[in-house]
């Protein structure tokens, strides 16, 4: 079994169970939802604002932005980073590794001039080319890390780059986001996915927040946002306590996953990490953990698609206290 992570279907398929049995650590999705969807005023009929006035007002209130940022919103991040780097078309494109691989796609399909430094091993303040653009994931994926971005952006600033922050698992921190200091720089960008947070991978909402915005939707369709996306984020975005919980629940829920993972001696290293997720090396090479791991109908990521990683580099999503107890008993059961 070599399973990347994040489709539970077919590897509920070749275990021959449901997806529903699955315990899936591989998904940095949070495993509650804000929002009972049964109980949202829904009016499913006519067509859905085009221009998303409620839901953009509804960001801007949650994050405190300031009235001259603006805001865009997309079906998930994703679709945010691709509708941002067409529009941008970057002759020399940054990323600080590992990152998701879907930068690395988009900028093969722009011809891009694609540099990548080593998050890990190189100086972050490598020179960069003058006026290239750069995205930086912060906290990072798939290690957790967080990191002070003020002394890069001023590095950064001083070579006239283009700025892209992406801020999807910052709400899991109780950590300042980059959107404070957008009128402070023309050309700073922030990212975000709200699915993660939220819990809820099938509502496709993420948005980019920057000083102007003008045509970054050109290259989208049309209510490329649901009626029910749009209605549901609105209302998980109200949901306070759900926020204050969650940051309070990751913190001890990571340190219990991280304890279970030191307690199984199966892994010598493991990265910093401050989001809903735990990056670890596994000690033996020759360990197909996955492979074990299907007995207890447990998913787990392999990281060796992510540049500067290896197969033996497993990341763990933070799940409930009882999945989480569940993965101990599976690790218990190993013997190498």
């Amino acid at each position: 079994m070599n399973f990347h992570g994040g489709n539970i279907y077919a590897f509920a398929d070749e275990l021959g169970c449901d997806a529903n049995e699955i315990i899936d650590f591989s998904s940095n999705i949070h495993f509650k939802q804000a929002v009972d969807w049964r109980e949202l005023p829904l009016n499913l009929q006519p067509y859905a604002d085009p221009n998303y006035t409620d839901l953009k007002y509804a960001i801007k209130q949650h994050y405190a932005l300031p009235k001259d940022v603006g805001i865009e919103v997309f079906n998930g991040a994703s679709a945010a980073i691709f509708a941002l780097l067409r529009l941008l078309k970057p002759e020399n494109l940054v990323l600080y590794g590992p990152i998701f691989s879907d930068y690395e796609r988009v900028a093969e399909s722009l011809n891009c001039n694609l540099h990548i430094i080593n998050r890990f091993n190189d100086d972050l303040f490598t020179p960069v080319p003058e006026n290239s653009t750069i995205i930086f994931v912060n906290p990072s994926t798939p290690d957790g890390k967080l990191y002070d971005l003020l002394a890069l952006v001023a590095h950064w600033k001083a070579k006239n780059c283009t700025i892209l922050i992406d801020e999807s698992f910052l709400d899991f921190c109780d950590a300042p986001s980059m959107m404070q200091f957008i009128g402070e720089y023309k050309k700073l960008f922030v990212v975000k996915s709200l699915c993660k947070f939220y819990g809820c991978a099938g509502v496709r909402v993420g948005f980019i927040a920057a000083p102007y915005l003008e045509n970054t939707g050109a290259y989208e369709s049309s209510w490329r946002i649901s009626t029910f996306d749009n209605i549901y984020m609105q209302a998980a975005l109200k949901n306070t306590a759900f926020i204050e919980q969650t940051r309070i629940e990751t913190k001890r829920l990571r340190a219990r996953l991280e304890q279970v993972l030191m307690n199984s001696n199966l892994f010598d290293t493991f990265y910093e990490g401050k989001a809903n997720f735990v990056l670890a090396r596994i000690k033996n090479e020759n360990l197909n953990l996955q492979k074990k791991l299907a007995q207890s109908k447990i998913l787990i990521r392999k990281c060796d698609s992510f540049d500067f990683l290896y197969s033996n580099d497993i990341r763990f999503a933070v799940k409930s206290q009882t999945d989480i107890e569940k993965l101990a008993n599976a690790l218990a059961s190993i013997h190498v």
